[in-house]
């Protein structure tokens, strides 16, 4: 993101590590874009990439542990809306992270693939809490 440009904070909101959490986190998204004036084939894609992104901290940050949360929180500067992901489970090695081959047909595994094509720009951040944070960012269409 821009530094020279003012970001404004669209939401923040806690959600635990459970897949059930999932449903309320694409309501707000859709929300809080449509509010946005994000038109709907947009909005549909950031709600994939960021429930991807999510179900990955879920699945393979937290585990089967179902005790963590993580914070999702949108920010726009006016043509640009980033997302952060930040959550507390183990550090990750950045370098793991990859998507199966496409042609390798079965379940799962295409979340790293589906959020790096849709966003515009992915980073994975530490905090000053120590905290893993992914940032994604997409210029609105």
């Amino acid at each position: 993101m821009d530094s020279t440009k003012l970001s404004r904070q669209l939401a923040r909101e806690e959600f635990l590590a459970r897949a059930g959490e999932l449903k309320g986190l694409r309501k707000m998204i859709r929300h809080q874009l449509t509010n946005e004036g994000c038109e709907h084939a947009f909005v549909e894609r950031m709600v994939l990439a960021i429930t991807e992104a999510c179900m990955n901290i879920i699945q393979h940050g937290y585990g089967t542990e179902n005790t963590g949360s993580f914070w999702v929180e949108i920010l726009s500067d006016g043509d640009e809306l980033t997302f952060l992901l930040t959550d507390s489970a183990p550090k990750i090695d950045i370098a793991t992270l990859q998507s199966r081959a496409l042609d390798d047909i079965r379940p799962g595994g295409l979340g790293v693939y589906f959020i790096k094509e849709l966003m515009d720009r992915v980073e994975y951040l530490e905090n000053e809490e120590g905290s893993n944070v992914l940032q994604m960012t997409k210029r609105m269409a």
